[in-house]
C-alpha cells in the first residue's frame, strides 16, 4: 500500500516552499528524480510522489538529483542527465512534446537543456524525437502489413498526409514504396 504523503508537505510541493527545504525531499517515481520542496518544476502527480527524510534516503533508494533545484548541492553530470532526457523521448515520443515539456519533466530550463543535449549527445532534442519517430515509422513498415495511417498515428504524427511529405523527404520514398522496396530485397535474398 502506498504511503500517504502528509498534506502539509504536499501543501509545501506545490507551493514551492523554500522554509521546508531540508526538513524533506520528495521523489518522482516516473522520472527518478528527487527535489527539495522548494523546486520550481512542473508539480508532480501526487501518486508518483515518495517523501525522504534526507537527501541520502532518497540516493539510497535510486532517485537521482533534481538539475533545476540541486538538492545534494551538486550537479547531475551532464551525461546522466542526457541519458534522464533520452529515456523520457524514448518514452513519450508517440505524443505531442515541446522542449518546455521535457525541460519541465527532467527538471531543468529549456535553453540549458537543449543546449547540454546538444552538446553530450551531438543533436537536439527535436533531432532525437524526429529520429526515434522515423525508426519506428520504418521498422513497422517493415515489420507489420498495419495501416500506414495508423503507423503515422502511432509515432506521434496523425496528420497522415504530412507523414507521407515527411516520410518521402527522410527516407527518398513514400511510405507504401519504403514498405514495398523492402519487401522485394526481402524475396530477392531468400
Amino acid at each position: 500500500m502506498k504511503a500517504q504523503i502528509p498534506d502539509e508537505q504536499w501543501q509545501a510541493i506545490l507551493q514551492n516552499n523554500a522554509d521546508y527545504d531540508h526538513q524533506f525531499y520528495y521523489a518522482v517515481k516516473t522520472t527518478g528524480i528527487f527535489c527539495r520542496p522548494s523546486c520550481k518544476s512542473k508539480p508532480p502527480n501526487k501518486d508518483n510522489v515518495s517523501i525522504f527524510r534526507n537527501a541520502d534516503e532518497a540516493l539510497s533508494a535510486g532517485y537521482r538529483p533534481c538539475k533545476r533545484c540541486k538538492p545534494t548541492g551538486q550537479r547531475l553530470p551532464d551525461a546522466e542527465w542526457a541519458e534522464q532526457i533520452s529515456r523520457f523521448i524514448d518514452g513519450n515520443f508517440q505524443h505531442p512534446i515541446s522542449l518546455q515539456m521535457i525541460a519541465d519533466t527532467c527538471h531543468g530550463s529549456p535553453y540549458h537543456l537543449h543546449r547540454i543535449y546538444k552538446r553530450v549527445t551531438g543533436y537536439t532534442p527535436a533531432e532525437y524525437i524526429h529520429q526515434k519517430r522515423l525508426e519506428t515509422a520504418k521498422e513497422s513498415l517493415r515489420q507489420s502489413d498495419t495501416a500506414i495511417s495508423a503507423i503515422a498515428g502511432r509515432v506521434g504524427m496523425p496528420n497522415f498526409p504530412y507523414f507521407v511529405t515527411w516520410f518521402k523527404k527522410n527516407t527518398g520514398y513514400t511510405p507504401a514504396a519504403y514498405r514495398e522496396s523492402y519487401r522485394n530485397r526481402w524475396k530477392e535474398e531468400v
